[in-house]
C-alpha cells in the first residue's frame, strides 16, 4: 500500500474542538436543567400542601368526580300501593284514552261490554299476561293487585260493578283481626 497518507490532510477534515468555556457551559446546562425542574416541582407541591387545599382537591370535588354513574333499584321497599286511577294514569292512559291499536277507550260502555261479560278474572288475566297488542301488564312494573285495581277502575268506568282489589298486606292483617273477633264471640 502506499504511504501517501498524510496526517495533516486527515486532521484538516476533523471537526474543530470546542473551546473550554463552551464545554463548561454545556455541562452546567445539562446538570442544571434537571435541578431547576425538580426544584420547581418541589416548590409547587409544597405550596399545595401548606394547609389549604386546592378547590379541585376538596372532598366535595373528588366525590363529584367519582360519583355513581347509575343506580340499580330492584324494587320499592315501602311505598303506598297505587289506586286503579293512579295506575291507569301512569300506565294505561296512552292506549286506553285514545283507543290506540284496538284498546277500548275509558268509559266506552259499548267497547267494554263484551270484555266485562267475560268477568273480572278474565280481564285481569289478559292485563297481567298481555293480549293482542297489549304487553303483559301493559308494559308497566306494578304489583299484580295494582294492575287489578286499574282493570276494575277502567271496567267500572264503562258500567261494570267490580270490587277494587285490596292490597295483600291489608288482607293479611284483616284475617288475624277476623279470627280474633270470631274467637271473642
Amino acid at each position: 500500500m502506499s504511504d501517501h497518507h498524510h496526517t495533516a490532510d486527515h486532521d484538516a477534515h476533523a471537526a474543530p474542538e470546542a473551546s473550554g468555556i463552551k464545554k463548561i457551559t454545556n455541562i452546567l446546562v445539562l446538570l442544571g436543567l434537571p435541578l431547576v425542574v425538580v426544584g420547581s416541582l418541589v416548590v409547587y407541591y409544597m405550596g399545595q400542601s401548606s394547609g389549604h387545599m386546592a378547590a379541585s382537591m376538596s372532598e366535595e370535588a373528588v366525590m363529584g368526580r367519582i360519583q355513581k354513574v347509575g343506580v340499580l333499584q330492584l324494587g320499592e321497599a315501602s311505598r303506598e300501593p297505587k289506586t286503579g286511577e293512579q295506575v291507569y294514569q301512569a300506565q294505561c292512559t296512552t292506549c286506553h284514552a285514545a283507543g290506540l291499536v284496538g284498546a277500548p277507550k275509558l268509559a266506552d260502555a259499548g267497547a267494554w261490554a263484551p270484555r266485562i261479560a267475560t268477568g273480572y278474572e278474565a280481564l285481569l288475566t289478559s292485563a297481567l299476561k298481555g293480549k293482542g297488542n297489549m304487553a303483559a301488564q301493559g308494559g308497566g312494573a306494578f304489583a299484580d293487585f295494582e294492575i287489578g285495581r286499574a282493570v276494575a277502575y277502567m271496567a267500572n268506568a264503562a258500567g261494570a260493578k267490580f270490587e277494587d282489589p285490596k292490597a295483600p298486606e291489608a288482607e293479611g292483617a284483616a284475617a288475624p283481626a277476623a279470627d280474633a273477633a270470631s274467637a271473642a264471640k
